[in-house]
C-alpha cells in the first residue's frame, strides 16, 4: 500500500514535530514547513500531497491565504489552530477547509478525522498490509499469509482500527467509541475479549501488546 503523503504547515516547531513524528509512526509520508509563504512556494514546484494540515496564525502567509494556494491543487485541508473563535472556523469551514481543529488535540482524534477526509476525498486505500496480514476495507476480508481468514463483524471492526492506528496505544475507552459507537452501553471487558479472538485466530499474541491500566497496541 503506498504512503498517504502529509504536508505539514505549522509554525510551532515542537508542535510540528509531534505531529510529524507520529503521522510516520502511523505509516504517513510528511513533508514539514513553519512558514506559510515557504509552503506556498514549495507548492508551486511540488504539490503531490492527498491532505494539508494548516495553521492559520502563520509567518509569512496565513493559513486562510495559504488554503486558497492549497486548494487550487486539490489538496483536501485540516485547520489546526489555537484561534477557537466561532468566527474563524466559520470562515476556515466556508473558505473550504475539510475540517477545523482547536488546539490542544490528542493525535488520535486528528488521524481519525485525516482518514474521514482521505475517505470522503477518495485517497485512502481499501487495503492496508500489516505484518502478514492483508486487510480490505470494501471487501471486509483477512488475509493471513494469502489464506483468507474468517473474522466476525466486530473482530474485523477492531482489526482495522488497530491496523489503521498501528504502533499507537488506543485506551479501551477509545477502542469502545471507535467500534462500537458512541452509544454502546457496556463494559470495556468486551474489547479484552474481543483482542483474545484476533490474537487466536491471526496468531497475534506478539504483536498485539497489552499496555498497563490502558488499553492495546498492534505493532508493526
Amino acid at each position: 500500500m503506498s504512503k498517504n503523503r502529509v504536508l505539514i504547515v505549522e509554525d510551532e516547531v515542537s508542535i510540528a514535530k509531534m505531529i510529524n513524528m507520529n503521522l510516520k509512526v502511523a505509516n504517513y509520508d510528511t513533508v514539514m514547513f513553519h512558514d506559510g509563504l515557504q509552503a506556498a512556494t514549495a507548492l508551486e514546484e511540488e504539490h503531490d500531497y492527498d491532505i494539508a494540515l494548516l495553521d492559520i496564525m502563520l509567518p509569512g502567509m496565513d493559513g486562510f491565504e495559504l488554503l486558497e494556494v492549497v486548494k487550487s491543487y486539490e489538496i483536501p485541508v485540516i485547520f489546526l489552530t489555537a484561534k477557537d473563535d466561532i468566527g474563524s472556523k466559520v470562515q476556515g469551514l466556508r473558505d473550504g477547509a475539510e475540517d477545523y481543529i482547536v488546539k490542544p488535540f490528542e493525535m488520535l482524534e486528528l488521524m481519525v478525522r485525516m482518514e474521514k477526509v482521505l475517505e470522503r476525498s477518495k485517497k485512502l486505500s481499501n487495503v492496508i498490509k500489516v505484518l502478514d496480514l492483508e486487510i480490505n476495507f470494501s471487501e471486509h476480508t483477512v488475509r493471513k499469509n494469502g489464506q483468507e481468514i474468517s473474522l466476525k463483524p466486530m473482530e474485523f471492526e477492531l482489526l482495522c482500527v488497530l491496523a489503521k492506528n498501528k504502533n499507537i496505544a488506543i485506551s479501551r475507552e477509545n477502542l469502545l467509541r471507535m467500534v462500537w459507537g458512541q452509544e454502546y452501553v457496556g463494559e470495556t471487558r468486551t474489547v479484552d475479549v474481543h483482542i483474545g479472538q484476533l490474537r487466536k485466530k491471526l496468531s497475534l499474541n506478539d504483536s498485539i501488546k497489552t499496555i498497563s491500566k490502558m488499553g492495546y497496541r498492534l505493532e508493526d
